[in-house]
């Protein structure tokens, strides 16, 4: 019987370093023996919480004081972009940064209906209107949009804004529906709900917010070659060894 000798392929040098170059400049080098030092962990929490907050914060701003630039949500993109430009000056890895990003940008899409919530939680103040008309939207939606009932107050002026909240398939014509506005006109009318209050906006951020966080964090820890195991690097050693 003839055995067949198959001989071990062997990575070539130059194979392994081209594979340990995508790997790091997906994931970033991250080279380091054991847990992360506590300085590098504070660093990318910081800018974490400095990113999260600088997104949502410059929206919560912009609904309170009426800037539409920023309550739009357009400020919180230029955040995101300022972030993940932090994180390519750092040395990130791109997936990470990816990550990030999009987390951001998910973020600062999501903060200009909980500002204006917040806003209305704050100081909004709560009326009746009359029903005038009622539009199905599930049927130019395939059954996944809501009803949306158009409204006019107690002198019979149209208000600018459909109201979803509080109307339903049962609303007619002419029923009351209570609705809650800004006095100051800086965010739009909405539907008053009931138990409404400040933490439900800021509970909806809160997941998209602790996610960027910790994208963020680990992009940062990620973003490091130390050359030592971390225990003893100190960060003045490792401004001396550098990122890569």
């Amino acid at each position: 019987m003839t055995r067949v000798r198959r001989k071990r392929q062997h990575s070539s040098p130059s194979e392994l370093h081209l594979m340990a170059h995508l790997r790091t400049s997906v994931w970033g080098p991250a080279e380091f023996v054991g847990r992360p030092p506590w300085w590098l962990v504070g660093e990318g929490l910081l800018a974490g919480l400095l990113g999260a907050g600088a997104i949502a914060g410059a929206t919560f701003y912009g609904a309170w004081t009426g800037r539409p630039s920023l309550a739009d949500g357009e400020a919180g993109l230029v955040c995101t972009g300022a972030l993940a430009v932090y994180l390519i000056l750092v040395g990130a890895g791109r997936a990470l940064i990816g990550i990030a990003a999009l987390l951001g940008v998910c973020l600062a899409l999501q903060v200009p209906q909980a500002a204006a919530g917040v806003v209305l939680a704050e100081r909004g103040q709560v009326q009746s209107v009359v029903v005038t008309s009622v539009e199905d939207g599930r049927a130019a939606q395939g059954g996944h949009a809501r009803y949306l009932c158009s409204v006019a107050d107690s002198d019979g002026v149209p208000l600018k804004v459909r109201i979803w909240r509080g109307c339903g398939e049962a609303t007619r014509p002419g029923d009351a529906l209570a609705v809650v506005s800004d006095p100051r006109g800086r965010v739009p009318t909405r539907g008053a709900q009931t138990g409404a209050g400040l933490p439900g906006p800021l509970r909806d951020l809160a997941p998209w917010a602790a996610a960027l966080v910790a994208a963020t964090l680990v992009a940062v820890v990620r973003s490091y070659r130390l050359s030592e195991p971390a225990g003893t690097v100190s960060p003045r050693e490792a401004g001396a060894a550098g990122r890569r």
